[in-house]
């Protein structure tokens, strides 16, 4: 079996959804701390961000971006459940991974840096108010999504890896210091994923 290397910090919220679709594929993934700055990790990921992936099988093969390194590994092994390969399924996992991945995180980003990392120079009130209603925007974006699907999971009855890349971001809305949305589908959602042992490591118990 080859060795499958995940290059970045465990706090990471995108380091941890690959870590996560990990666990749901029974992979045995070797986490790495890394230096983004260094010559050697940018010519890995010329954006100098993690994850990295390196897949040592046969010719080495690296590559970035944690969604697309979660649609590999979920292909890799072949789990149609958590990547679907009929069409029409499979645009709707990867339309809601696109959309945490672009939409959802970049509503965040002001207010997470502003209340959890008590960034310096994320302090201007206005912009936390404003950061702070647009991710409850989203969010609720989200629950009318579970409301709709007909099961226990984003798209029904079946765990994706919309699951997982959308219940991290989850998680980190409902650890930050915030005025929370009430959400009774997402809220219901969050407490089966705690089922789950992947979402259970690297989810609650990595952090926001």
């Amino acid at each position: 079996m080859s060795r499958l290397r995940v290059l970045g910090r465990p706090a990471s919220i995108n380091v941890r959804k690959v870590l996560w679709t990990g666990v749901e594929l029974g992979l045995d993934l070797t986490r790495e701390d890394v230096d983004v700055k260094a010559e050697a990790f940018r010519m890995l990921n010329p954006n100098a961000m993690m994850p990295v992936l390196i897949d040592e099988g046969g010719q080495p093969f690296s590559m970035w971006e944690s969604n697309s390194i979660c649609r590999y590994l979920a292909q890799r092994e072949a789990r149609v459940d958590l990547l679907p390969v009929e069409p029409r399924r499979r645009a709707l996992v990867e339309m809601w991974m696109d959309w945490q991945g672009g939409e959802l995180n970049n509503s965040w980003r002001y207010a997470f840096m502003a209340t959890v990392r008590q960034s310096a120079q994320h302090q201007d009130a206005a912009l936390i108010e404003a950061g702070v209603a647009n991710w409850n925007r989203h969010m609720t974006m989200l629950d009318g999504q579970l409301a709709r699907s007909g099961g226990p999971f984003v798209l029904g009855d079946t765990c994706t890896l919309a699951d997982v890349v959308l219940g991290l971001s989850a998680h980190r809305w409902r650890a930050a210091p915030i005025a929370h949305a009430d959400l009774p589908a997402v809220e219901a959602w969050y407490q089966r994923l705690l089922t789950r042992p992947g979402f259970m490591a690297h989810g609650p118990a990595a952090g926001p």
